[in-house]
């Protein structure tokens, strides 16, 4: 069964756009999208994605110029390039510049799945199911977690809000950014579910006397700075 996945699609084409978010939506992934390269490269600096969905043909940037810059920032992020020509030269142009897969318009909702599956399944199998970040380690499918040696038990919400820091350490995380990301939508008006899973995580994992893992960044959000070795 395919996971569900969080995956960006940069497309110009209004209807396409709609028909892949409903496809896709439809198997339980959630799909964000932009209809410029500009916009799609500050989706891929400031969100965790599982693949990313580019169209050749955009109003800017070209799709191997944002190819080339994916790249430079995520060598392991899996990009499907998107075009309406089908001759052999943009294929080869295409895969030669990082692409992973490479799929002609039109295309079928069956065919796009197949493509995601297969580059999906090729990346997890090389990533590890462990995050070993100084004394802190994760274990992703027994959502297990240890502090030097000491295991720490954490709720289903909470080691989602960890893995989500963990993926993203260094970066300034929004509040907004956490419960789309964690809490799978978007809350209109104040919530402080954020600042409340936080200070769980804090009560739990950080040690008397040190710094805590997760700094607050006055009205920005979160940075997760993991704990030295």
């Amino acid at each position: 069964m395919l996971r569900h996945m969080r995956i960006l699609l940069i497309e110009d084409e209004l209807a396409i756009t709609r028909m892949v978010e409903r496809g896709l939506a439809a198997h339980g992934h959630q799909v964000l999208s932009a209809e410029n390269g500009e916009d799609g490269l500050l989706i891929v600096a400031s969100e965790q994605l599982d693949l990313v969905l580019l169209d050749i043909g955009l109003p800017d940037l070209s799709g191997h110029e944002i190819l080339r810059e994916i790249r430079r920032q995520r060598s392991d992020l899996p990009v499907i390039m998107l075009t309406a020509r089908d001759d052999v030269e943009s294929k080869v142009s295409a895969l030669d510049g990082g692409a992973d897969d490479y799929i002609t318009k039109p295309f079928s909702y069956e065919e796009l799945l197949a493509r995601i599956r297969a580059r999906t399944r090729d990346t997890g199998q090389r990533q590890s199911s462990t995050l070993e970040l100084g004394d802190l380690t994760i274990d992703l499918q027994a959502h297990r977690v240890w502090r030097a040696g000491d295991h720490i038990d954490l709720s289903r919400r909470e080691f989602a809000l960890l893995e989500y820091f963990a993926r993203n350490r260094g970066r300034l995380l929004s509040r907004q950014q956490i419960l789309t990301a964690v809490w799978e939508y978007e809350f209109e008006g104040e919530s402080n579910v954020v600042d409340v899973y936080v200070r769980y995580l804090r009560n739990k994992l950080d040690r008397e006397g040190e710094p805590s893992l997760f700094s607050t960044i006055r009205g920005s959000g979160y940075r997760f700075d993991p704990p030295p070795a």
